[in-house]
């Protein structure tokens, strides 16, 4: 009994002071909440609790391998840092794969169109899919340029607003168009936009690209699952 105690305690504690522990579990219930509407299979669900069960336990890892390493030192030391990062770097991982679990269980086309059609869901037009994946690109920006603490939220910041921006309309413009050539001069534009950034010294290319990185994620995977019940007509 005692072992199952200490356990609990373990649990709770890195959930009062792990922030991204919180995070887990609050994207843990999301997601057991989107797997119950989208009706997936028992065998789906086992995959997406193991594969959450990954995530939990690797950020209880790192937390707990913070905890020794704090305790043997307070210093800086490359060994100490090399332990933190790889802890963080398996965290890292196990996201990784849970994201691609979600996208692989949750693709979108027939599950989204299946769903519309029980709930007797007419499609608005594609302006609704637009403005809703911008809303959440832009969303995303704000919500890292906060937590970097660098820049103001106009203006610099661990990532390039204006790139991710400027890349988003520009997978638009390809979605919208469904030419390649009309896509290319696009990202041109883009491109030309992120350069500007780095040419001002307002961002650092690493954050360009993240704002790109970003901007080409969200626009991928929103437009994907919001195409098939929100057509681009």
């Amino acid at each position: 009994m005692n072992g199952f105690k200490y356990a609990i305690e373990g649990v709770v504690h890195v959930f009062r002071t792990q922030r991204h522990m919180r995070f887990h579990f609050l994207t843990m219930v999301l997601v057991l909440v989107v797997s119950l509407v989208f009706r997936l299979k028992r065998e789906e669900v086992i995959v997406l609790l193991f594969t959450i069960t990954l995530v939990l336990a690797a950020e209880m890892f790192n937390t707990a391998i913070e905890a020794v390493v704090d305790l043997v030192t307070q210093t800086y030391h490359p060994l100490a840092k090399f332990a933190k990062d790889i802890a963080a770097g398996a965290v890292l991982i196990t996201t990784i794969n849970a994201l691609a679990v979600g996208f692989l269980l949750f693709p979108g086309g027939q599950r989204l169109k299946m769903l519309s059609q029980d709930l007797e869901l007419h499609p608005p037009s594609w302006r609704v899919a637009i403005s809703l994946t911008f809303i959440l690109l832009a969303s995303m920006i704000l919500m890292w340029k906060i937590a970097g603490g660098k820049g103001k939220l106009l203006k610099g910041g661990v990532v390039s607003g204006h790139s991710a921006v400027g890349f988003f309309m520009a997978w638009t413009i390809m979605v919208m168009s469904g030419r390649l050539a009309i896509g290319i001069l696009a990202f041109m534009l883009a491109v030309l936009i992120a350069q500007s950034r780095v040419e001002g010294s307002i961002h650092t290319l690493k954050e360009v690209i993240a704002g790109a990185a970003l901007a080409t994620g969200v626009a991928c995977i929103g437009y994907y699952m919001l195409a098939p019940i929100f057509p681009f007509k």
